[in-house]
């Protein structure tokens, strides 16, 4: 009877042990996620310091101290309004057939639980990216733009452009649903982003100066160089660092299982594969620009790293390493010519050239899924691994419905702002440098700033 009694207990103590073994084990998977969805959006935070030196490094001295400004009221500004509508469009309940969001405004879950840790951590982390979309915009239309006109548009890409069509791919819209696949935001981020840029650009108009007029009628394309061109690749490592947060942490989890694209199986091969793209598109970019202009560009180097980066950015969980360096070495390929054609052919002025590395190198990362996506557990099968042209064709028409929505939202937004407070600074404003007439604060203060224009 006591040896029955011994067996017994040892039996329920393992039985005890190994649930609380289990629990322990569910505990700690769901800490390491939450810390990892965390630690990545710190990262992702590190890329507004990244871009505020990007665009600051590329443009002139008299203007440094508004594009810092403008950076940093991207964050202030887009963390409130994503918070208040933002993310109630774009992860909110499903409404009008996949188009928008209609839930989860101006709250979150009130307990301190597991689901509340999970909400806030996935909050926290989507909310740094719509700051990273609003951001893109305000290299293309530095050094002319009026700030309290900025302001305004900043809000209204935070709150609304971007929320409503990343809820077509992430919030379970209509997109989602058709099967187009971008990881993590070659379209929902950059090509939003950078379709916002062309089309403020383009509204705003060039710089004075940019475009004269000779007298036998052909026009002259001015470049404004950088004024500190070490504090833009300071940048450009910074963003670097922060997108391995950007694709990786959009994993969504740290704890391994399931083999999917959302499994933590692929953190490693995510941040392989934006390694790659991003030292291949470094290359693409130096290899044109040094046959194009008999001389490597610094610029465009820098501009063929984060065209590399964006172009990785959708497909980097499905493609192989192989596979990742021919994409970004495209993509530092189309960065230059892309900035060429811009500033040569359709004389839009973008003094950082956001538009041809967000924008053109979004569309080329998200078609490149339709080409080399190779995950048939996920349903995800290129052109070239015998997916036929289904896939492709489901990533054009993400890009051709998410361009016409931002195409159409920004153009309304910067000629509403134009007749309505003004979306430009005066030329005289414009010649003296918006950091003393927005600011009257100089970067520089105590120097002498020769400037060329």
């Amino acid at each position: 009877m006591r040896k029955r009694i011994a067996i017994l207990s040892v039996l329920l103590l393992c039985v005890g042990i190994s649930a609380f073994a289990q629990e322990s084990v569910e505990s700690l998977g769901f800490s390491l996620d939450v810390i990892w969805l965390f630690v990545g959006a710190v990262m992702v935070f590190a890329m507004q310091a990244g871009f505020a030196c990007v665009e600051t490094g590329l443009t002139r001295a008299k203007n440094a101290t508004n594009i810092t400004m403008k950076n940093l009221m991207d964050f202030c500004i887009g963390s409130i309004v994503y918070w208040a509508i933002g993310y109630g469009f774009m992860y909110g309940k499903d409404a009008l057939g996949g188009i928008i969001g209609a839930s989860d405004f101006f709250r979150g879950p009130a307990a301190l639980d597991e689901e509340s840790g999970r909400f806030y951590s996935g909050w926290f982390f989507q909310m740094i990216f719509a700051a990273t979309a609003a951001t893109i915009v305000s290299g293309a239309m530095a050094e002319r733009t009026k700030f309290k006109s900025y302001l305004i548009y900043t809000c209204f890409i935070s709150a609304f452009v971007y929320p409503i069509s990343g809820h077509w791919i992430w919030g379970s819209g209509w997109l989602a649903r058709l099967g187009f696949h971008d990881f993590a935001g070659s379209t929902v981020v950059h090509s939003v982003g950078g379709w916002a840029a062309l089309i403020g650009a383009a509204v705003l108009g060039p710089r004075i100066g940019k475009y004269t007029k000779n007298a036998d009628g052909k026009i002259t394309v001015k470049a404004f160089p950088g004024h500190n061109i070490p504090y833009a690749c300071l940048g450009v490592f910074l963003l670097w660092f922060g997108w391995f947060g950007f694709n990786g942490a959009s994993t969504g989890i740290a704890t391994v299982g399931g083999g999917g694209i959302w499994s933590g199986y692929n953190i490693a091969r995510v941040c392989t594969t934006t390694a790659l793209a991003a030292s291949a598109g470094g290359l693409g970019s130096l290899f044109l620009s040094w046959v194009w202009f008999k001389k490597p560009d610094v610029s465009m180097s820098m501009n063929g790293v984060l065209a590399g980066l964006v172009a990785i950015t959708a497909p980097c969980a499905v493609v192989s390493p192989g596979a990742a360096i021919v994409i970004g070495f495209i993509g530092g390929i189309l960065v230059v010519l892309a900035v060429e054609f811009i500033d040569k052919v359709l004389k839009i002025d973008d003094p950082v050239g956001a538009s041809s590395v967000h924008l053109v190198n979004g569309i080329w990362g998200t078609i490149a899924v339709g080409i080399w996506a190779n995950a048939p557990g996920d349903g995800v099968v290129g052109l070239l691994h015998g997916g036929g042209f289904t896939q492709l064709g489901k990533q054009l028409i993400g890009v051709v419905s998410v361009g016409a929505w931002a195409v159409v939202t920004s153009l309304v937004l910067f000629l509403a702002i134009k007749a309505l407070v003004g979306l430009r600074v005066s030329p005289k404003e414009e010649l003296m440098g918006l950091d003393l007439s927005e600011h009257k604060s100089e970067a520089y203060t105590g120097f002498q700033i020769f400037s060329n224009m």
